[in-house]
């Protein structure tokens, strides 16, 4: 739901990857990352195919994994600027491939023709906001010592991916650097390198209602998870949310009361307080009376806006978050 990109990355490359290897494997040639026909025979259609498909079904079902996990920043941000993103990762990991390539055939003398095809650069790209962003659950502890978080698997998974192939951690290091590149508020390549609004509109035409998932209802059970682990982890979730949520309740109601309470007292006890004040009628309240006002960041406004939220769904929401533009986002996406 809400991440039709997500679904077609997670589709269509894993189908092409798998025809390839069972039944086409004579067309495998055109889409392998061969970096000395892109440089002495400027081939550089292979930067497309060579950087998309992946011809190894190890690394197709992890980064499959990946993406899959990696689908809360299309629903946070938003189908565009999740692609923007994408994009953005994706050319500057080609660029930073073929840097590294140079760097160490200069360095240490090694001769590299060709890495790992698949659509790796921005999959490696999309753990520094994985890392940033996402806040730190722990599940259970090993030994003791050792912790295991809502963020271990994912991290697992990346591991694999890393291990797979003799070279792949230029792939990951490239794509590392570019994620890093993109976030920077800095360097400002997230205002270059992005998807115009035009071309975002007749994707969200053609190929969103393609790929679109309608909204999961309220009924589904809790704890349905094919493993122990799994219906542990949902209720886990379903724990956080309620927590959340009372949280906000609490906060709201709170509020809540303040504002009925000098309602309350203006509407009760005019006589009272015009005893003291004769001109209690040509008055308004004093500003000791009033609670101050919760400040609310323009920015973490805007990033909400940038979602797809209104204006005053997310001044409200952060208001009742207390700025917290996590709780805030969760908040919107459950409402």
């Amino acid at each position: 739901d809400k991440a039709p990109l997500s679904k077609s990355l997670l589709l269509v490359p894993s189908a092409i990857s798998i025809l390839l290897t069972l039944l086409f494997q004579h067309y495998q040639k055109f889409f392998a990352y061969n970096l000395q026909a892109i440089k002495e025979e400027f081939q550089i259609w292979r930067l497309v195919c060579g950087r998309t498909i992946c011809l190894d079904l190890k690394d197709t079902f992890c980064s499959s994994l990946l993406i899959y996990n990696f689908r809360i920043f299309e629903r946070r941000y938003g189908s565009r600027k999740f692609s923007s993103f994408l994009l953005g990762a994706w050319m500057l990991s080609a660029l930073f491939d073929l840097l590294l390539v140079e760097i160490t055939q200069y360095i240490f003398g090694i001769t590299i023709n060709s890495l790992p095809s698949g659509f790796l650069g921005p999959v490696f790209a999309l753990f520094v906001p994985f890392y940033s962003s996402i806040p730190r659950v722990q599940v259970a502890q090993v030994l003791g010592h050792f912790s295991i978080t809502n963020k271990t698997l994912v991290y697992i998974l990346g591991l694999q991916l890393l291990t797979s192939g003799s070279y792949i951690w230029i792939l990951a290091l490239s794509g590392l650097v570019s994620g890093i590149c993109y976030n920077s508020s800095i360097l400002k390549v997230h205002r270059i390198l992005c998807v115009p609004s035009w071309v975002a509109k007749i994707f969200s035409w053609t190929l969103e209602p393609v790929f679109s998932s309608a909204e999961p209802t309220n009924e589904v059970r809790v704890g349905m998870g094919a493993t122990v682990d799994i219906q542990r982890q949902q209720r886990m979730e379903l724990l956080d949310r309620q927590i959340m949520m009372s949280q906000v309740a609490q906060m709201r109601q709170q509020r809540q009361q303040q504002q009925d309470g000098m309602i309350n007292w203006n509407r009760l006890f005019p006589p009272l307080r015009h005893r003291h004040n004769a001109n209690y009628q040509d008055q308004r309240p004093s500003e000791q009376d009033t609670p101050p006002p919760t400040e609310v960041s323009e920015e973490q406004v805007a990033r909400l806006m940038e979602m797809g939220f209104s204006r005053g769904d997310a001044l409200e929401a952060l208001r009742a978050s207390n700025n917290d533009l996590n709780v805030a986002t969760n908040f919107l996406l459950q409402h």
